[in-house]
């Protein structure tokens, strides 16, 4: 399958507390937010529009999945 995240030059970026590669890349592409797996650039791509990363962002800001988070 094409992958436009790979064919135009995306500026991926990685949080810098990632410690090790097994993360999480996000990108602006065209009108939406773009997801990949750090270890599989080359594989799939999910793409979320701007209205729903914004709801995600005004979650997590608001706490709504903090219990999602690892306390190892």
């Amino acid at each position: 399958m094409n992958n436009p995240a790979q064919d135009n030059g995306v500026a991926w970026r990685i949080s810098t507390r990632s410690g090790g590669g097994d993360c999480v890349e996000v990108a602006f592409i065209e009108d939406a937010v773009a997801f990949r797996h750090s270890r599989r650039p080359d594989g799939e791509v999910i793409r979320y529009t701007i209205p729903e990363w914004d709801a995600f962002i005004a979650g997590v800001k608001a706490g709504e999945f903090d219990d999602l988070v690892s306390r190892q």
